[in-house]
C-alpha cells in the first residue's frame, strides 16, 4: 500500500511517501481503507521525535473510511488502550499514530472498539477531522469542566483545530462562548462561525481587555487554554471559575501566583484526549445536529503530506488540514 513513513525525526521533509506492506489480520482489531486522514499538532510532535516512536514509522492519528470486513463507512477513535474507567486513561493508553502505525496510508488497522459510524451528513474530510479534536475538546467543556448552558466560556487562540471545535461545541451545549486570536481575521471567521466577541492576544494586556467583555466585567466561569499559557489565562477568569488546559505548543511552563489562585477559588483542571465514553458523547451531539462539521482550511493529497505539515506550522490556517489517500 501507499504510505508516508517517517524514517528520521526533524522537518517536514522527513515524511516520505513511498510503498510498504499492508497491515496484517489479527483478532480484535479491523482494517480500514482510508478515505480521509486529518493533520493534528500531534502528529508534528511525533515527527519530531517527543514521543519516541519506532522508525521507520507510519504517522497520523485520525482517520475515515471503510471496514474492509463489512463495508461500512467509519470513523477512527484514535484513543488505544483506554481501560475501564472514565476519570483517566490506563498506563498502556496511546494514540494512534505514536507507536501503532497511523493514518497517513491507504489502510491503516485499529482495534474494533475504536470504529464509529460515519456522521452521515459529514464528507469524509469533515469526518477524518472530528475525532481527536473533537473528542479532546469534549472532553476538556463537557466531562472535565462541566460547561453548561447560560455559562460563559473563553477559548485562548482561535483558528486552530481544538479552539475550532470548542466554538461549535460551547455553542452546542448552550454557553455564550467569546475567542482570543492572534490575528483580525481569525477573530473575524471566530465572531461568522458563532463568537460572541474577542481580542487579539497579541498585546500584553489582552487578559484584561476580555475580561472587560465578561458579564459585568467579572471574567469567564471556563477558560480553555490549548496553547500552555496558564498565567495570563487565569486573569481572564470570575473568582471560582475553571481553567482547562491540554496544550503546550506555545509555552511548557507558566509561573502562577499561589496566594492569588486559592484566594481566587479557581480550578485548574488538565485533560488530554478522552476516550470511548467521551466519544459516544461528542457523537450524541453530532447526532442530534448540534455541532456542525469541523471547517476544512485545506486538502492535500496524501504524497504531499510535508507540506501539509508545513502549513500547519506556519499556524495560519482556520480549520482542518486533511489528507486525501
Amino acid at each position: 500500500m501507499k504510505a508516508v513513513v517517517l524514517d528520521a525525526f526533524g522537518d517536514p521533509q522527513c515524511l516520505v511517501p513511498r510503498h510498504i506492506a499492508d497491515p496484517q489480520d489479527r483478532p480484535g482489531w479491523v482494517t480500514v481503507e482510508l478515505r480521509a486522514a486529518a493533520l493534528n499538532w500531534h502528529d508534528v510532535l511525533v515527527r519530531r521525535g517527543r514521543y519516541r516512536s519506532p522508525l521507520p514509522h507510519v504517522p497520523g492519528a485520525d482517520g475515515a473510511g471503510i471496514r474492509t470486513d463489512t463495508g461500512t463507512e467509519v470513523v477512527i477513535l484514535p484513543s488505544l488502550f483506554w481501560g475501564d474507567r472514565t476519570d483517566a486513561p490506563a498506563s498502556g493508553f496511546e494514540i494512534l499514530g505514536d507507536r501503532i502505525p497511523g493514518t497517513y496510508a491507504h489502510y491503516v488497522s485499529v482495534p474494533e472498539e475504536c470504529l464509529a459510524p460515519k456522521p452521515a451528513v459529514y464528507s469524509w474530510e469533515e469526518a477524518a477531522a472530528l475525532p481527536l479534536v473533537g473528542v479532546t475538546t469534549y472532553r476538556a467543556l463537557v466531562s472535565r469542566a462541566g460547561l453548561g448552558a447560560g455559562e460563559s466560556l473563553l477559548i485562548i487562540g482561535a483558528g486552530g483545530g481544538v479552539a475550532t471545535m470548542a466554538l461549535a461545541l460551547g455553542r452546542a451545549v448552550g454557553a455564550q462562548v467569546f475567542v482570543t486570536a492572534s490575528t483580525p481575521d481569525k477573530l473575524d471567521r471566530a465572531r461568522a462561525a458563532g463568537a460572541a466577541g474577542g481580542v487579539l492576544h497579541t498585546a500584553p494586556d489582552w487578559p484584561e481587555q476580555i475580561r472587560e467583555r465578561s458579564s459585568g466585567g467579572t471574567g469567564f466561569d471556563v477558560v480553555l487554554d490549548p496553547v500552555g499559557l496558564w498565567d495570563r489565562s487565569l486573569r481572564a477568569l470570575r473568582p471560582g471559575g475553571r481553567l482547562v488546559v491540554l496544550g503546550a505548543n506555545v509555552a511548557e511552563r507558566a509561573d502562577m501566583d499561589v496566594r492569588a489562585f486559592f484566594f481566587g477559588q479557581y480550578s485548574l483542571l488538565g485533560t488530554t484526549m478522552g476516550g470511548p465514553a467521551d466519544f459516544r458523547g461528542l457523537l450524541g451531539l453530532v447526532a442530534d445536529g448540534e455541532v456542525p462539521p469541523p471547517p476544512i482550511a485545506r486538502v492535500f493529497p496524501l504524497d504531499e503530506a510535508a507540506e501539509a505539515h508545513r502549513l500547519i506550522e506556519a499556524g495560519e490556517a482556520f480549520g482542518k488540514i486533511v489528507l486525501r489517500p
